[in-house]
Order: C-alpha cells, then sequence, then structure tokens
C-alpha cells in the first residue's frame, strides 16, 4: 500500500461515531471523512443523501480529491454509478470498494467499468444486513393476503359487519420462496415456524434450514399449480429479470399470494397486473418496483389488493452499524489476505 496504514475514505455521511468504530475494530485503518462535504441525510441511511442538496465547485473538488486518495471506500461516492467511474479512473490505487446496499453489483454493473478495472479491485456489498427486517415484511405480506387484509378494511371503512367467513390458514400453505440467498434463508426459516411447507429455489442442491423441497427455477412452473404463496429475493440479473411472467402467473393457483422483496425487475409487472385482473393473483404486497419511485401511472396503485411499500421494508435504525462493523470485518479479512464476506460476482453483478 501506498500509506502507512490503510487509508479508507467514507464516500457518504456515515455517523462520526461510526467511523470511530471501524478504526477501532480494525486499527490498521485510517478512516478519513469530512462531514462538511456530504449530502445530508433525509432518514436514517439515506446513504445517497439529499439530492437537492449541490456542493460548491470548491467543496466538489475537495470532495473528488478526497474520494481518490483512498485505498478503500466505504461506499460508492454519494451512491452514484458514475462518480464510481471517475475515481477508479482518477485512483489507481483504489483497491476496494464497499457498496451500502445489497444490491450493490447492480450499482457497479452501472458504472460501465472495464475487464481490468473490475480485475483490479474487489467490491463487496451489504446482503445480509437487511434479512431479518426483510424477512418479517414477506411474513407480514404472507399474512395480509391470508387474513384479508383488504376485506376488514373495506368492511371496517363501511361499518360493515359481515357473515363470518373462512379464513386462509399460514400453517396449511405451500410457499415458495424463490431465491435462497440470506434473505430467502431468513424468511424460509420464520415461514416454518409458522407450519407453512417450504419450498425453494436454489442453484445448489445441497439443505436449506427450514426449506422442506428444493426447486430449480427451470421447473417453477410445473410445480406452480401446487403453490399458495411466493415469496421473491432474488437479485436483480439478466437471468432473473420477468422470470415471474404471464405463463407463470397462469400455472399458479388462483388466489396466489404474492411478496417481493427482492429486485422488482425479477416480476413483469404487466404480467402482474394481468394476473390481479383475472384473478390468478388475488394479494401483492411489493417493496420493490421495475422502475422506482413507482411511477404515478402505474396500475399498482389503485388496486386494493396491491400493498405498495416504497423500498422501505430492509430499513431499520441499526442499519448503519451493522453495515459499519461488516465493512470493518472484511477489512480485516482484506487486510489479512483472506476471503471476504459478499463479494460481487463482476460477470453477473451480485
Amino acid at each position: 500500500m501506498s500509506h502507512q496504514r490503510f487509508r479508507v475514505v467514507v464516500a457518504v455521511d456515515l455517523q462520526e461515531e461510526l467511523c470511530d468504530l471501524i478504526e477501532k475494530l480494525e486499527p490498521r485503518c485510517e478512516v478519513v471523512r469530512d462531514h462538511r462535504l456530504y449530502r445530508p441525510q433525509r432518514f436514517i441511511a439515506d446513504w445517497g443523501g439529499d439530492p437537492q442538496h449541490e456542493r460548491t465547485s470548491e467543496e466538489q473538488a475537495s470532495f473528488e480529491a478526497m474520494v481518490d486518495s483512498a485505498d478503500a471506500l466505504f461506499s460508492l461516492p454519494d451512491v452514484d454509478p458514475a462518480a464510481l467511474a471517475r475515481t477508479v479512473r482518477a485512483n489507481p490505487g483504489l483497491r476496494w470498494v464497499h457498496g451500502t446496499a445489497a444490491g450493490a453489483g447492480s450499482q457497479v454493473k452501472a458504472a460501465g467499468l472495464t475487464v481490468e478495472e473490475l480485475d483490479r479491485i474487489t467490491f463487496t456489498t451489504s446482503a445480509g444486513v437487511h434479512g431479518d427486517s426483510l424477512a418479517e415484511f414477506a411474513v407480514f405480506g404472507i399474512f395480509a393476503g391470508a387474513k384479508d387484509l383488504v376485506r376488514l378494511q373495506a368492511q371496517q371503512k363501511d361499518r360493515l359487519w359481515s357473515n363470518r367467513w373462512t379464513m386462509r390458514q399460514v400453517g396449511d400453505m405451500n410457499i415458495l420462496v424463490a431465491g435462497l440467498g440470506g434473505i430467502g434463508q431468513a424468511v424460509a426459516v420464520r415461514l416454518k415456524a409458522l407450519g407453512a411447507t417450504v419450498w425453494g429455489t436454489s442453484r445448489r442442491s445441497r439443505p436449506v434450514d427450514g426449506v422442506d423441497q428444493l426447486v430449480q427455477v427451470d421447473d417453477l412452473i410445473s410445480v406452480m399449480a401446487q403453490i399458495d404463496a411466493v415469496v421473491v429475493t432474488l437479485p436483480g440479473t439478466t437471468e432473473t429479470e420477468s422470470l415471474f411472467s404471464c405463463e407463470l402467473f397462469n400455472a399458479a393457483k388462483p388466489n396466489l399470494i404474492v411478496v417481493n422483496v427482492g429486485r422488482g425487475t425479477v416480476i413483469d409487472e404487466v404480467a402482474l397486473v394481468e394476473a390481479l385482473e383475472s384473478g390468478q393473483v388475488g394479494f401483492a404486497a411489493l417493496d420493490v418496483f421495475e422502475e422506482e419511485p413507482l411511477p404515478e401511472q402505474s396500475p399498482l396503485w389503485v388496486y386494493p389488493n396491491v400493498l405498495v411499500s416504497p423500498h422501505t421494508a430492509g430499513l431499520k435504525a441499526s442499519e448503519p452499524e451493522l453495515i459499519a462493523r461488516l465493512f470493518a470485518k472484511n477489512a480485516t479479512r482484506f487486510l489479512d489476505g483472506k476471503k471476504m464476506e459478499n463479494v460481487v460476482d463482476t460477470v453477473n453483478f451480485y
């Protein structure tokens, strides 16, 4: 390294005590930061900061000089792929970039780096930090569909005391978890504890805690008629784009419950709307969408049996500290020449 200590530049507004925590956990790191130069956060873990905030030309020059001096970056600068590309080219000494998102691989892909640049730098993500909170939202979405939340709210609004009806029992359901990474595994364990029969898709065939039956993605259509609910936790890649298509929804049991806490691109939203219209999908709880923010003209806003969450289900108060601890742990691994966690596959970008 060109510095006595490993020079970590914080490229977003990380709290001062968490900058100190990284240095405490890995004393070989010199954590460089200047809180005057960051875009202010509007809420916890608002890593991109206020988009209305503009630096002066002098502040921007200082910010770029700071990130261009790094051996490692905590976050893409301003969580901006174009800013990442600029600093990668300006800083031949940069060796590691840690993304604050679980899906930071897609941000790296968007930077359009060369093969040489991708080989020179290790990219890691914050996968796993959001698993528990997303799993809770997934369980909430399943229950909201099974217990007729939409009908209950409508009847309450109208002060209507109807005849009783039979609600679905989560413990009697076959629930498919599409994607058994960290989030999917957290979902599976919770659903299994509720008594559900859990199916899961995985590229590997090894057993997964909480999963009763593994299914290859290529075989999904053949099993959809047995599935009562789906939780999507898959990353957004060329392989998963529009995986949940008209064909897949048409093969499903009517009144399917759909929850998406993975990436919006995995579900073809035109196909989803058609399935909602036909009754193939009875309820959908969506935290992610093909385009974000969800456009005002999207029909998903107006369906009473769709729950729209503005990509907020993964957010929790402890996120910044968990990411700081993950970064420090990976810094130790990097400096010791050991295998790091959450390394981005720079072919598939997840």
